[in-house]
């Protein structure tokens, strides 16, 4: 409940009646000051009149006023400077390491704020905060939907800074595993970036040039080229077709070349995948990208609309795997291109972060704006998220909407961080 006392300080939604300390004063609230989430006092640069005096510092608040001392506060010169102690119940007085006794105000949360949170915890339809949606004024949905959208791009900015950290600084790196794992399309994710993490791409470039050399250096670095990792029942015919061993041959030479050692091929999940999605499939469809010079960071930075970056995405398998799925597994020929709803998940998953992430390292706003006219030239996701809010009335115009209504469902919806939500708090202050 000291969660919630924080919330109706923060946004001063005091009960009808005065405002006490214990000893009777008047408090007026002028500014519940800045909130602290790390070590300190709650709120910081408070200004709050008491009395006839008013008073400029910081507020701490506890759900019992014994908690100052539970927390050690009175040992602490770092609360010697708190001008109010906010409590729902007091039961002791309290007093800094200096020996001053500060005033303590005991704060009763409304009843609605009460309810209405306790209803949000345990609502059992999803999302709680259904029923205040469609009485929410338009812009104010909008302006949380863009603050929704640039907090997941920095989400996803941070991922790719750690990327390129772990990468030694490079960049270019960064990108190229971040693109891989977003070729795992989720359920191969963590295994692709392993994965790509584990190509020597220095030693790569020296056979960029030979379509088949980079096959055979991307798939046996998947540990894919290893006898046991072909299944049982296709193990005789791959092995009589030929290609598998061609690949290892190729593979043996380039390891010793270049000391690799492959990832292991447990690693990798097959079950319950659609056929395009198998780890080969996708692996060909890189080697591809790389071998046509199209997985560089200059040349995404190089697209100016979403269009230029789809036909950057855009590739192929090599002739074997227009016939096949995994090693001996025969498939209808084809050529196995990216589906238009896996080029926009690389879009938005892939490209849109890293010019953002680009942009916020190398302070080039111009790239920061670009990551978010892509996601307005997009068209909206359409997946069991953005229905349920559609639902609920909050529609996606494009995909800029739509990655809001994931960062809104998955970091707060799931997490019931409604305290933190623009909508909770609508929720909370309205009168059911």
């Amino acid at each position: 409940m000291e969660q919630l006392l924080h919330y109706v300080w923060k946004h001063k939604l005091f009960p009808l009646t005065p405002l006490l300390t214990t000893d009777g004063q008047t408090v007026e609230v002028i500014d519940p000051g800045l909130h602290n989430t790390n070590a300190g006092p709650d709120f910081f640069n408070a200004k709050v009149k008491i009395g006839e005096t008013v008073w400029v510092g910081n507020v701490e608040i506890h759900e019992r006023a014994s908690d100052w001392y539970l927390h050690r506060h009175h040992n602490d010169a770092h609360y010697d400077n708190v001008i109010l102690h906010v409590v729902e119940v007091v039961d002791t007085d309290v007093q800094t390491s200096d020996g001053q006794l500060p005033p303590q105000l005991q704060l009763q949360i409304p009843e609605t704020v009460k309810n209405n949170y306790e209803e949000l915890l345990r609502a059992d339809r999803y999302p709680p905060c259904y029923k205040v949606i469609p009485h929410l004024p338009t812009l104010s949905i909008h302006a949380w939907l863009n603050a929704l959208q640039t907090e997941r791009l920095e989400q996803k900015t941070e991922a790719i800074m750690q990327r390129a950290t772990l990468c030694d600084g490079s960049w270019e790196k960064a990108y190229f595993v971040t693109l891989a794992r977003n070729y795992g399309f989720g359920v191969n994710g963590e295994a692709f970036e392993q994965w790509a993490l584990n190509i020597p791409l220095q030693s790569a470039a020296h056979h960029r040039d030979n379509l088949f050399q980079i096959e055979a250096m991307f798939m046996g670095q998947a540990g894919l080229l290893e006898v046991e990792s072909v299944p049982q029942r296709h193990r005789d015919v791959a092995l009589s077709e030929g290609y598998i061993n061609k690949l290892r041959e190729e593979y043996r030479f380039l390891s010793h070349k270049f000391s690799l050692i492959p990832i292991d091929h447990k690693l990798w999940r097959f079950l319950r995948l659609r056929p395009q999605n198998v780890p080969y499939i996708r692996i060909a469809q890189l080697a591809n990208l790389y071998y046509h010079r199209k997985m560089g960071l200059s040349q995404l930075l190089d697209c100016t609309d979403v269009k230029a970056v789809a036909e950057l995405y855009r590739t192929s398998v090599t002739p074997y795997w227009e016939t096949h799925y995994a090693f001996g597994s025969l498939s209808q020929k084809g050529e196995k291109r990216l589906s238009a709803s896996s080029l926009t998940l690389l879009l938005i998953n892939t490209a849109i972060p890293m010019l953002f992430a680009y942009g916020r390292h190398k302070q080039n706003e111009a790239l920061c704006d670009r990551a978010f006219e892509f996601l307005e030239q997009l068209k909206a996701e359409n997946n069991h998220i953005v229905r349920m809010w559609s639902d609920c009335g909050i529609k996606a115009e494009n995909a800029g909407d739509s990655q809001a209504l994931i960062q809104l469902k998955n970091e707060y919806c799931d997490k019931k961080d409604c305290l933190r939500c623009r909508i909770g708090y609508q929720y909370l202050k309205s009168r059911n």
